[in-house]
């Protein structure tokens, strides 16, 4: 079995900014991705990644915020993604001010 894509959505927002997230189930899990899963989740704009979240062979669960990475320590999808959303509004908020 290969891998599944079990979520998509892609969103352009009002100031040009994209917020694109994947998540593929794996046909097992292993020991760089416990949870059997593959995401991608990014937002960003005129090519720039903001936020971005993914667990890329080699380097496991972890973010980036602009150029800082960082481990992420992945315990559901639904936390994954409010997470990601949450990042992606604080750095919102920190442009805004």
């Amino acid at each position: 079995m290969k891998a599944r894509r079990i979520f998509y959505d892609k969103a352009v927002l009002a100031d040009g900014a994209i917020v694109e997230m994947t998540i593929w189930q794996l046909p097992k899990a292993s020991p760089e991705r416990p949870h059997g899963l593959k995401y991608s989740l990014f937002y960003g704009r005129n090519g720039l990644r903001i936020v971005g979240y993914d667990n890329e062979r080699g380097k496991g669960d972890h973010k980036h915020i602009y150029n800082t990475e960082k481990r992420y320590r992945f315990s559901s999808v639904e936390k994954l993604i409010a997470d990601f959303l949450a990042d992606i509004e604080k750095v919102k908020n920190a442009q805004s001010k």
